[in-house]
């Protein structure tokens, strides 16, 4: 059958030959989008049919939901599959002459469309690449920049500027754009549901800690869906996205070293502190008992974070129970493994690693401590002062990171494992 003039071929993959293109075997495609038609009144019973709540600007509609396949007098406009119950009309009766029931009998009976009118389900090979109908009800209309495409992504309406984009996502619009491009290179799943959505859902859960069935409101969509797009893309960004949280050379460090570091502490590789987190009380003892934090008085997780002088994130560990120390954290979580000979790391006093650390020639500077109840020397007071003056960069760093509620606020018992499995989200430069 030859294309229509009007009809524009919505798909470049060949039907029939997976592997190579249209252009290159010359088949036809199986469907076409027609676009709307130009007269105003026309126009407007158009859109009626689509019944669309944001209509695009010209909203080409595909092959399979005209009668004829195609705009004719009869059925100039959309009829089939449009999402919604249509009435059913009585058509008028037409007086029949002889000369179109001659014509009738002269068509042979093997020329008559394969379909039932039923429930309008096709037989012919095409529709069962029509992607949209399979394993769906047959409420999509089609536009020019997808097959079968339905609205735009909600993200659209919800993302209106800069403002509520950093509000529901911690990021600028720009930014956010950018992350959904590189994210969605990686998307394997096949989820009912627009990418963009996806991880905007999942970016809000991050931000804002939202339930989940108030996401489940918000996106129209069940709760057991809205659990399984989190847990994908909290793995797919924890994996594909550990390239931005790099261990820099020490070259780079000492380059972009602020002035407070040059001064007095030009050696400093990197500054290291733990930040706990409160958990969801474990129904299981054991795990309540690992997790029991006594500064916090309370069940949490706890994670080590480094930072380089000039404020950048190069570690974050697997989180661990309240329960563990500082030292122990340190030892298991990897840390140290990227650490050089002649590197100095400075920590605050709970970190008891000299030990660990003298071993592998690395020097470590913390606060003074004051022995047996004395008082700390005038020299131990001013070099204390001179820490605590610069290693104040890494609580407001982790100040930073706790504008994500999700880390901030108390962790659900569910997510729990995605923050204390192994992590290798340092990549050496």
């Amino acid at each position: 059958m030859s294309k229509p003039k009007t009809g524009i071929v919505c798909a470049q993959e060949c039907f029939n030959h997976r592997t190579r293109t249209r252009a290159e075997c010359g088949c036809d495609a199986p469907f076409n989008l027609y676009p709307p038609p130009k007269n105003e009144e026309s126009l407007r019973l158009w859109l009626k049919a689509l019944n669309l709540k944001k209509p695009p600007k010209r909203p080409y509609v595909c092959s399979f939901h005209f009668v004829n396949t195609r705009p004719t007098e009869d059925h100039p406009i959309p009829e089939k599959w449009l999402g919604y119950e249509v009435p059913i009309t009585t058509p008028r009766r037409r007086v029949r002459r002889l000369a179109d029931t001659e014509a009738d009998q002269a068509v042979p009976q093997s020329e008559s469309p394969t379909h039932k009118d039923a429930d309008t389900q096709w037989e012919v090979q095409a529709l069962m690449d029509h992607t949209y109908i399979l394993g769906q009800k047959k409420n999509h209309v089609c536009d020019r920049e997808t097959q079968c495409g339905g609205e735009e992504p909600l993200a659209h309406a919800i993302l209106k500027n800069d403002t509520s984009c950093v509000l529901y996502t911690g990021l600028s619009l720009s930014a956010f754009f950018d992350h959904v491009k590189y994210l969605e290179q990686f998307y394997k799943a096949n989820f009912k549901m627009h990418v963009m959505d996806q991880i905007l859902m999942t970016m809000m859960k991050l931000k804002l800690n939202l339930l989940q069935g108030d996401l489940a409101e918000r996106f129209a969509v069940s709760h057991g869906l809205v659990s399984r797009i989190l847990s994908y893309w909290i793995d797919t960004m924890e994996e594909h996205m550990r390239i931005y949280i790099p261990w820099l050379p020490r070259e780079t460090i000492r380059s972009t070293m602020p002035q407070c570091f040059r001064e007095k502490f030009p050696n400093t590789t990197c500054i290291i502190d733990c930040t706990e987190t409160t958990l969801q009380k474990p129904h299981n003892l054991d795990s309540r008992g690992e997790s029991y934090s006594h500064y916090y008085s309370s069940n949490t997780i706890k994670y080590l974070v480094a930072i380089a002088p000039c404020g950048l994130v190069m570690f974050i560990s697997p989180a661990y129970g309240g329960r563990c120390s500082d030292k122990f954290i340190t030892q298991e979580s990897g840390f140290l493994e990227y650490l050089r000979p002649g590197d100095e790391v400075m920590a605050d006093r709970g970190f008891t690693i000299r030990d660990l650390l003298f071993e592998r020639k690395i020097n470590l500077v913390l606060p003074a401590f004051t022995h047996k109840g004395g008082q700390l020397s005038d020299e131990d007071v001013t070099a204390t002062r001179r820490i605590a003056n610069v290693r104040i960069h890494v609580e407001r760093v982790i100040r930073r990171l706790k504008v994500f509620k999700i880390i901030s606020q108390t962790v659900p018992i569910n997510l729990a494992h995605k923050w204390t499995k192994s992590s290798e989200s340092v990549q050496p430069l």
